[in-house]
């Protein structure tokens, strides 16, 4: 497995293993474990989660397979993110929908994901939205805090466009150290509006999220899906590889910006696909004719 250099002291695997969907799973903390080791034999060590995940819940099931095997937490990155509040089930005082990027809640949000992971610290901590009522001095107090008393490592973003990270990292003690955004074969604002721009301009990596967009990428229905699943094809034909998966990852792990991609999937043989294709090499043209599919005509 690849890993990126996200700075000097933190690496993490090309593909991540995403936890947003694992309340769907039935899984019970034996099949959690499973799956977990299973994930770190493909060669993936970095799990990403967020705390508001299943209805506040899906930390909580990592984090009684981790305390089941204390073995597994020096074997691993763990990232999560924090800010989204909706009315749940678990946390009652939530009431509404919101973003809440307060130092309060930062910093409380971040103590609970470690209880909640049993994983005695998180190795990233991202703000999940900005917030348009987000103060930039109470993040960066509350990043203080978290760093200085071993909490959180290194911290970032996600769903940030570049004036906002910008403006976010001019407050920061602590280097932002990616962006976690939508990129996808039928996605592709962020190779658009500047946003991957941006970040290879300052060195950090992107992570991208829903790769295989929401498994909409294989909606035959979808004139868009059709065309970048033919385009994917042919240019696998050079590869020797054919599944359409396999070909998307590889189609964004080859963008020079660098990017980690999350495979959100319980299916182990889903995670291999995924792995799989950090081997292949696309060319410009093979890149570039997916983009054109995606588009639905030829690049000017």
């Amino acid at each position: 497995m690849q890993h990126l250099q996200l700075h000097e002291n933190l690496s993490v695997s090309r593909i991540m293993h995403g936890w947003w969907r694992m309340h769907e799973w039935n899984l019970d903390t034996r099949g959690c474990l499973d799956l977990i080791h299973a994930v770190l034999d493909t060669g993936i060590d970095t799990f990403d989660h967020a705390a508001c995940y299943g209805g506040f819940t899906n930390e909580g099931a990592f984090g009684r397979a981790l305390a089941a095997d204390k073995s597994l937490r020096d074997k691993m990155t763990i990232v999560s993110k924090c800010g989204i509040s909706f009315p749940n089930d678990v946390l009652p005082d939530m009431k509404s929908k919101f973003y809440d990027n307060s130092a309060e809640h930062i910093i409380w949000s971040a103590e609970r994901s470690v209880r909640e992971l049993c994983c005695g610290h998180l190795d990233i901590l991202l703000l999940h939205r900005p917030s348009p009522f987000a103060d930039p001095a109470e993040i960066a107090a509350a990043f203080d805090n978290l760093h200085s008393r071993g909490i959180v490592r290194f911290f970032g973003v996600s769903n940030y466009m570049p004036a906002k990270l910008s403006m976010l990292q001019s407050y920061l003690a602590q280097p932002l150290v990616t962006n976690q955004i939508e990129i996808s074969p039928l996605h592709l604002q962020p190779f658009e509006d500047g946003s991957l721009d941006f970040l290879m301009e300052k060195r950090i990596r992107p992570t991208a999220w829903s790769p295989l967009a929401g498994g909409a990428l294989f909606d035959a229905a979808n004139p868009q899906s059709r065309r970048v699943l033919n385009a994917l094809l042919k240019a696998g034909e050079a590869h020797n590889e054919q599944r359409p998966d396999t070909l998307a990852y590889a189609w964004l792990l080859n963008h020079p910006s660098g990017m980690a991609a999350i495979a959100g999937s319980g299916n182990p043989e889903r995670i291999r696909n995924a792995v799989d294709a950090v081997n292949i090499r696309f060319s410009a043209e093979e890149w570039i004719s997916v983009y054109a599919a995606s588009l639905g005509h030829n690049v000017p």
